[in-house]
């Protein structure tokens, strides 16, 4: 009975250990991205395989929960219950992502204008070392926007272009974007946005044009990298309105 106690005992705080262990290094693998530590490709592997094996201790903490407690083992069970809680917490990222990534297409450029999607120009210097070219994709990428976004949109206003700009401009601020250019003559504005995890750069670029009675707002999303940006680009864009429509 003791030697039943002790192995089970001794399971149960490394699940616990290994719960927390594996919990750091989920998180530590956005950080080391960010600050440069390794490349974003290792990031995502530390990320993946972190949650393979913390998908595994869930199991055998939950398991671990049954048997302790059906042989009134309480010392493991207090153990294995952390274990199963913050392990299972740890996964809630990983399989948002995953189910995320699941459901929209492998795309990466984002517009709310497809057939003359605005054109990047003061970001260039910046995106000399992005994996993904800045040149729209065409046809293949406009389609499976349309199939995963139909919701997106230029958005009219009835405001003057220059009002326009300034609400824009003033949007882009309060998203916490890094403002490349502002051009109010010309009606662009160009700005990158930092993720806060990973410190994935993506680029953006807004449009104001003069329309009928008002003014029409064209924005596109870029990431520098990854074939999928797991819906980030089209997110922003819908917060970038909302921030828009709410400062009228």
């Amino acid at each position: 009975m003791t030697t039943q106690h002790g192995n089970m005992s001794s399971i149960a705080y490394a699940c616990a250990a290994l719960a927390i262990i594996l919990a750091v290094v989920a998180i530590t693998a956005g950080f080391g991205t960010r600050m440069g530590w390794w490349g974003f490709r290792t990031g995502l592997s530390l990320l993946r395989w972190s949650a393979y094996a913390e998908l595994a201790v869930a199991a055998a903490a939950l398991i671990g929960c049954i048997l302790a407690s059906s042989r009134g083992q309480g010392n493991s069970l207090y153990l294995f219950i952390p274990a199963c809680v913050v392990s299972m917490a740890a996964l809630i990222v990983p399989f948002r992502m995953y189910i995320i990534a699941r459901s929209v297409p492998a795309i990466h450029d984002i517009t709310t204008d497809m057939e003359n999607p605005p054109r990047f120009d003061a970001v260039l210097d910046l995106r000399k070392n992005a994996l993904n070219p800045a040149e729209y994709g065409g046809t293949e990428i406009a389609q499976q926007q349309k199939k995963a976004y139909p919701d997106l949109a230029p958005l009219m206003l009835e405001d003057s272009p220059g009002k326009a700009f300034e609400r824009a401009s003033s949007a882009a601020q309060s998203m916490g974007w890094q403002i490349v250019r502002a051009d109010p003559a010309k009606g662009l504005i160009e700005a990158t946005d930092t993720t806060f995890w990973f410190g994935f750069k993506d680029d953006i670029v807004i449009r104001i044009k003069p329309q009928e009675n008002g003014s029409r707002i064209d924005i596109r999303s870029l990431s520098r990298v990854g074939k999928s940006d797991v819906g980030a680009n089209a997110g922003r864009i819908r917060r970038f309105f909302t921030a828009l429509k709410k400062g009228a």
